[in-house]
């Protein structure tokens, strides 16, 4: 039977991992940017090719990635909210890039992400992502003005 403190347990586990990962990809680490995936992870992302299954093609897309991104900057996390429920967990929040150019492309908006991650012996790992960027009905296009 899970106790308050395990679950608190977890979700401090998972808060790590994201941190981790944010901090890798801020570093341009691409091995520990990859580290929390399980192998055959499926990511729905905002950009091309919006989906991507396995890491071998996610390593692929990191490396299409990084030569855009500049030599420094930073993540901004808002609204992180995790739940878990025995060996799986969901996590969801927004996120911007910052640090950049103001007129950087990645610094217009505030983008949102789950992570479904799953517990393998002693860690989690991430099992499905889904990126998004918000999106005008009305134009058909990306809202990049909007704040949290």
């Amino acid at each position: 039977m899970k106790t308050a403190t395990t679950t608190t347990q977890d979700e401090a586990q998972i808060r790590q991992l994201i941190a981790a990962q944010e901090s890798a990809i801020c570093a341009k680490d691409l091995d520990r940017i990859m580290a929390p995936y399980l192998s055959d992870a499926i990511i729905f992302d905002a950009i091309p090719p919006f989906q991507t299954k396995g890491v071998d093609a996610l390593r692929h897309t990191w490396e299409e990635c990084f030569p855009c991104f500049p030599d420094s900057f930073k993540i901004e996390t808002q609204d992180l909210k995790i739940t878990v429920s025995g060996d799986l967990a969901c996590a969801h929040w927004l996120f911007r890039f910052a640090g950049m150019e103001p007129d950087h492309p990645a610094m217009q908006t505030w983008m949102r992400i789950t992570s479904i991650c799953q517990r393998n012996g002693d860690k989690w790992q991430i099992v499905h992502e889904h990126i998004s960027v918000p999106f005008d009905p009305e134009t058909a296009k990306a809202a990049f003005t909007l704040e949290p």
